[in-house]
């Protein structure tokens, strides 16, 4: 004999292995419907929401079974019910089978289906006729997905269809019908509009991604560039100065300053590094400022204690300008040292900051040889000038009667424009 927790067990069981068919049947129609609504959209010329073909198709099949009903086609099944497949036929192909039709067969075919279908069905019409909103909502679904002559072509079609019995009189508000044609149309068309301005929109803000991108890794090209240039030039000026103390004047201690001197630049030179380089993180509050027109003395101390022969001046009030103004001529102002270091040892250098009411002006000159004045150009005179340009400024650079002579003038109403936007230097 069965025992009572056996058979308790066994039911229990069996209650099991029904809930899981049942679970395992409602994944496969999921993961049907998911496949059937990914081949639907991968038929449409844009990128549709997953919602626009499930609530066409569902209103086709919706309309179709109620011009079914109205004709009594189901019990006993009638004629009309061949005219209902005909018109869910393409549905049905897509759902049941791997069916991919291309862009400009499957509303062609969509659009027979439904012509066909609603001709034979408006042989027995019926009052409050639910045939011709089949037609209204494949017009709609054509003219979202196909071409403006296919779309006005299918319209002109089912309008035909219409209008035949209309002629005879065997169809009740007719011109009601009629103009369901013409509304399923403009919504259709109104639908592949908003896609094609929505797709034409994501492509401008990738363009302009894409183009925000470039602008920084340039502004950070030309960082890097000012840092290093800067930091090399004015070690080696303190190499040179110590290998002549070394040589020429047998002077220890002066050739350990000129080292030390090297040393602490080449180590602040990689502090800039790593900041300007740390510009490619999202975490910009980890940065130290940008440096300024206040920071002018301390880089023109740099390249005196390096043994170059300048004279700064300021003239005005520097607290005025912004600090993104001020960013661009420091760096203006370091290039241009920077190159005269390299390209012009041993000259005599003047840099002259101007701060007036409505521009700016840093200069600077050396004296120089003729000869030597081949080869102070390059990505340098590039990036200074690109500099100057974006915040609306002037900037010059070329043989002067003393030398050399490199000259840069902004606005200061620029830097209205470019507060908050310090990616733009």
């Amino acid at each position: 004999m069965v025992s009572i927790g056996e058979r308790y067990a066994s039911a229990t069981d069996s209650a099991a292995e029904v809930g899981a068919r049942l679970v395992a049947r409602k994944r496969l129609h999921f993961v049907r419907v998911a496949d059937y609504v990914q081949r639907r959209l991968s038929n449409l010329p844009h990128n549709y929401p997953p919602i626009i073909p499930l609530v066409s198709d569902i209103s086709l099949l919706t309309v179709t079974v109620v011009a079914l009903v109205q004709r009594d086609a189901f019990i006993p099944p009638r004629w009309p019910l061949l005219a209902g497949f005909i018109a869910i036929a393409p549905i049905l192909w897509v759902f049941a089978f791997d069916y991919k039709p291309s862009e400009r067969t499957a509303p062609l075919v969509l659009a027979a289906g439904a012509i066909v279908s609603t001709g034979l069905l408006l042989l027995e019409p019926r009052p409050a006729d639910a045939a011709p909103f089949i037609m209204m909502i494949v017009v709609g679904e054509v003219a979202a997905t196909a071409t403006l002559r296919i779309g006005i072509c299918v319209a002109a079609a089912t309008a035909v269809v219409l209008a035949v019995p209309t002629a005879m009189g065997r169809l009740d508000n007719a011109p009601v019908y009629l103009m369901l044609i013409p509304l399923g149309w403009c919504v259709g068309f109104m639908l592949q509009t908003q896609m094609r301005l929505l797709e034409r929109e994501r492509e401008s803000q990738q363009q302009r991604a894409e183009q925000a991108a470039s602008d920084e890794r340039r502004r950070i090209a030309r960082e890097v560039h000012d840092v290093v240039a800067h930091s090399l030039s004015v070690t080696l000026l303190h190499l040179t100065g110590a290998r002549r103390a070394l040589q020429e004047d047998n002077d220890v201690n002066e050739a350990v300053e000129a080292l030390i001197d090297a040393e602490r630049l080449g180590r602040q030179a990689m502090s800039d590094i790593r900041r300007t380089v740390g510009l490619l993180d999202d975490s910009r509050g980890k940065t130290t400022p940008e440096p300024g027109l206040g920071d002018l003395d301390d880089l023109v101390a740099g390249f005196i204690r390096a043994g170059l022969r300048l004279d700064f001046t300021m003239h005005g009030d520097a607290d005025r300008v912004s600090a993104s103004i001020g960013l661009a001529l420091y760096r203006i102002a370091q290039e241009s040292l920077a190159n005269i270091a390299k390209h012009a040892p041993g000259a005599k250098a003047e840099l002259e900051v101007t701060v007036r009411d409505t521009k700016v002006t840093v200069t600077a000159t050396n004296t120089t040889a003729k000869d030597q004045l081949v080869g102070q150009g390059g990505s340098g005179l590039i990036g200074m000038r690109q500099r100057a340009e974006l915040l609306g400024g002037n900037f010059s650079a070329g043989p002067s009667p003393e030398g050399w002579s490199v000259r840069a003038e902004i606005p200061l109403a620029a830097q209205a424009d470019s507060a908050g936007c310090w990616f733009q230097i």
